[in-house]
């Protein structure tokens, strides 16, 4: 048995692989729920929904998001009657009295469909409706996500980290903005003075969630703040891991990350943004799988391969690897 946490597109690169050393029966994958936004009223989940895209052999690749070949007809008209009556089409909250009323997952991030800033596709907003109609019904974010895997035939487990909302918010030097209008609605370039996640203090790990983390963990090449971050700042979670083998696949290759904003996230909060830095923000790793050109060096052991993932093929020798690292710390 072994535990992949996930967020953002490095993990599920990883995941492409993970016949190669693991039977899917065997994997179960916790992912971050933080980037989540309430848009339009339909509740979105982009780390998950990657996973059930992937899983069930339908996502578009090429983005790492959506469905492959997907219609974007809603999306489209709700932009064109935006221009029709001269209404913005940025990211647009919704009145601070509205962000925590109704639907409690959705609190401190909520946003206006008006506009639609994120593009979504139509089958890809079939999900959304499917999702947030169980959430009204009463049903947990686990159990709508439960549902929604066994209609994609995701052949692992798949867990939120939490079923209560924990928003992942942006502090620059102008305002607070949540992860989602930081990263899609500027392109990640305002400057960042802090990350927070508000309500992880109330929050708990989803059900199976700490059961999960009793196996060995691995974490992928994702965002280390924002991607992973989000599941440490739950109580109990970081604990957890303080007791089973982690490994850990670096997002960097020395002191560039692969993708995204990593390393002006890291820097922000506190931490030194490379290879090296994983140390300080995984103080409970027990290997770390890093880049063969990398020569950064752990007091856990170091294990070393050509860590691009540009194909499946790449994925399957990565997570080979990473069978390796467990093998060494279990």
């Amino acid at each position: 048995m072994v535990t992949f946490l996930s967020g953002g597109t490095g993990t599920p690169k990883l995941l492409d692989g993970v016949d190669a050393a693991f039977s899917p029966d065997d994997v179960t994958v916790v992912v971050n729920t933080g980037d989540d936004i309430e848009l339009g009223g339909l509740l979105v989940c982009p780390d998950i929904d990657t996973l059930l895209f992937q899983g069930g052999d339908v996502l578009d690749r090429e983005t790492w998001w959506g469905i492959d070949g997907d219609s974007h007809r809603t999306n489209a008209e709700l932009l064109e009657i935006a221009d029709a009556a001269d209404l913005p089409t940025g990211p647009q909250y919704l009145p601070d009295d509205r962000q925590t009323a109704g639907r409690a997952i959705a609190d401190w991030r909520r946003f206006s469909g008006v506009g639609e800033f994120m593009t979504i596709g139509d089958r890809d907003r079939a999900v959304h409706i499917t999702r947030t109609s169980l959430l009204d019904q009463g049903r947990s974010l686990s159990e709508a996500i439960a549902s929604l895997a066994s209609a994609f035939e995701v052949p692992f487990d798949l867990l939120p980290m939490s079923d209560d909302s924990i928003a992942s918010l942006v502090h620059t030097e102008d305002r607070t903005m949540h992860f989602q209008e930081y990263w899609v609605g500027w392109n990640a370039e305002p400057a960042v003075e802090d990350v927070e996640f508000r309500g992880s203090d109330d929050a708990d790990p989803a059900p199976g969630v700490l059961e999960a983390l009793a196996d060995p963990v691995v974490i992928g090449p994702s965002n280390p703040v924002t991607s992973i971050g989000p599941m440490l700042s739950i109580p109990g979670f970081a604990d957890a891991l303080g007791q089973t083998p982690v490994v850990v696949v670096s997002p960097f290759l020395g002191d560039e990350a692969f993708s995204g904003p990593a390393g002006q996230l890291m820097d922000a909060a506190g931490a030194e943004p490379s290879t090296a830095g994983l140390a300080e923000t995984y103080p409970f790793a027990d290997a770390f799988v890093v880049d063969e050109a990398d020569d950064t060096e752990f007091d856990q052991p170091t294990i070393r391969t050509d860590i691009r993932i540009d194909s499946s093929d790449d994925a399957e020798r990565v997570v080979r690897t990473v069978a390796n690292a467990i093998e060494r710390v279990e």
